[in-house]
């Protein structure tokens, strides 16, 4: 297990590097020029070279890249076009909001997913299994923003004053609100690394109302979550409704399936200890890549339900033709997104230890 461990962990070297390079190509491809965005289409020449030049935008693209790698080895991202602002900052006050809408939405994905393909796998052909796929094509054909606008018609207009009401939009409620975890444990004076971690830590809205106590910070940050994580968690739990059934169904065809009956096992048994584990890896497979997507920001999702995630500041940043924050969101998610595909690679191991042996 430990040489597969390794070797799985070392193939990232090279994706790694390969990321670092795409992700500078692209940004280099985007159409337009940052100094006329930034200035003005009335920007003279002499301000735009003296632009390129503070910005060093004007050395060779091997120059710059061989920068660029320097700087991310030493975990400094650049710094804004823009704003001046570092990216890390940016990223350590965006990527909070991201994570949490993620793990909502898959949490809630995974959860009313595979129920509802084992449901559907379990009642082949039955109306519980044609209402089970109809309703997970449909969850696959609505439009994150549709369903979004009409989820926030439903519970908050619809159902104000009910106790079925939810919040339409934002992080908290008005007149809630949380300190810098640095002024909390009196470390405003720190630099660096740690100031970057603080930062990321106090914008996480579950872990500072949890840490700091605030329990009704919490509660109402949770219902704040619910309708933008249904909204986004829809469709991949669709796909992984429709994944779990042909998955299941093709496991309980297996001969070591109808073996472990004639045995007298009871169907719980059967099902939950020989036949789930074995249709689990294209599961996992399905679940890993949908994490990923929703790391990469909701951007529609984002912007029906006002929240501050990593989409909207990276389609701002294209916009702005701000390359040090599209370079760096991107690095951050595809390195996000390499991570995700590796835990998923070694739950293959443990799934099926064949895989161990290959």
């Amino acid at each position: 297990m430990s040489r597969y461990v390794i070797r799985r962990t070392a193939a990232l070297i090279p994706v790694f590097l390969g990321i670092l390079l795409v992700v500078f190509v692209m940004v280099r491809l985007i159409p337009g020029d940052p100094c006329l965005v930034m200035l003005g289409e009335r920007a003279t020449k002499a301000q735009c070279e003296a632009f390129k030049e503070r910005f060093g935008l004007k050395d060779p693209l091997p120059v710059q890249f061989a920068r660029y790698g320097i700087q991310i080895l030493k975990g400094d991202l650049g710094t804004s076009i823009s704003t001046g602002r570092p990216v890390v900052v940016i990223l350590a006050e965006r990527l909070p909001m991201t994570i949490e809408l993620t793990i909502g939405a898959i949490l809630f994905a995974t959860t009313v997913g595979i129920t509802l393909g084992v449901l559907s796998a379990i009642h082949q052909n039955s109306p519980i299994d044609v209402a089970t796929m109809v309703l997970a094509n449909v969850g696959v054909s609505m439009p994150v923003f549709w369903l979004g606008l009409m989820l926030a018609y439903v519970f908050a207009l619809v159902f104000k004053d009910t106790p079925l009401f939810l919040p339409p939009s934002g992080r908290l409620s008005p007149g809630l609100s949380l300190p810098p975890l640095s002024r909390v444990w009196g470390l405003e004076d720190v630099e660096g690394f740690p100031r970057v971690a603080l930062i990321f830590l106090s914008n996480s809205v579950l872990f500072n109302s949890l840490v700091t106590g605030n329990l009704a910070a919490f509660w109402d940050a949770v219902r704040h979550l619910i309708l933008p994580s249904v909204a986004v968690g829809t469709i991949p739990l669709s796909i992984i409704a429709r994944m779990t059934r042909s998955s299941l169904l093709e496991v309980l065809g297996e001969d070591y399936i109808r073996t472990a009956r004639a045995k007298g096992l009871r169907e719980r048994i059967v099902l939950v200890r020989h036949a789930m584990r074995n249709a689990m890896i294209p599961i996992v497979t399905v679940v890993g890549l949908q994490t990923g997507s929703l790391l990469s920001g909701a951007v529609l999702t984002e912007t029906v339900f006002s929240l501050p995630g990593v989409g909207t500041q990276l389609v701002s940043a294209i916009l702005a033709r701000d390359y040090p924050v599209v370079q760096g969101f991107t690095l951050a998610v595809a390195v996000m997104f390499a991570l995700i595909n590796l835990i998923v690679d070694l739950s293959y191991a443990y799934l099926d230890p064949r895989i161990r042996l290959d």
